[in-house]
């Protein structure tokens, strides 16, 4: 009989590296300050944060600013867009897409503030090819990035997963963030923040690449 192989099909990919300045164009400490800055003026951002965003902060909503593109209105962002297109390029060969690395450009960029409690429900990310997060602040202590099987409504009658199976088995993986660190995904992946029950907050710039 012959022997039995296993084999995975239809993985889906997640990219975590650390992310290193392109001809010292941004810093860690230059980052968390325009961040803090962009937190206390971006009246816009506020307004939408007080309603969609419970105990954080996030330029996302911003539009009228510009803080949702803030790779277009900083040259500290704009560095750091050098140094995620870098790591991008990484992730589309790792995929195979029959595309080049300049076919995708970054199309928007924000801040993210989660005090204790701020939580950040599950979601995906149309008309993106690429969405990612690089951590300015994450305390061991702070919520992970919790990513969701995509095959989830087809699964009806399957079985639970065993609590410590395999992170390619699981229905749910969290990827816990480091400062200095992007973590890479499709943006149709859907994927969230827990509350965080930390009493340190969590800092982040978000961003997704699309067509150009």
């Amino acid at each position: 009989m012959p022997q039995t192989k296993m084999q995975s099909f239809f993985s889906t990919q997640v990219y975590f590296e650390k992310v290193r300045p392109v001809t010292h164009s941004w810093s860690l400490s230059d980052l968390k300050k325009e961040t803090r800055q962009i937190q206390n003026t971006d009246l816009p951002g506020q307004m939408w944060s007080k309603q969609n965003y419970k105990n954080g902060f996030t330029s996302y909503g911003s539009n009228e600013s510009g803080y949702d593109r803030l790779q277009r209105v900083s040259s500290t962002f704009s560095g750091l867009e050098k140094s995620v297109d870098q790591h991008v390029a990484k992730f589309i060969k790792a995929l195979e897409f029959d595309i080049k690395p300049r076919d995708l450009i970054m199309t928007h960029c924000w801040v993210n503030v989660m005090g204790k409690n701020a939580n950040h429900l599950c979601h995906a990310h149309p008309l993106s090819v690429i969405s990612g997060t690089f951590y300015l602040e994450a305390p061991k202590s702070v919520s992970p990035l919790k990513l969701e099987d995509p095959r989830m409504p087809l699964f009806m009658n399957s079985p639970g997963i065993k609590t410590r199976a395999k992170s390619s088995n699981k229905r749910h993986v969290e990827i816990q963030p480091k400062s200095g660190y992007v973590v890479l995904f499709e943006s149709w992946l859907k994927h969230e923040v827990p509350a965080n029950l930390s009493q340190k907050e969590r800092l982040s710039i978000s961003f997704n690449y699309g067509w150009k």
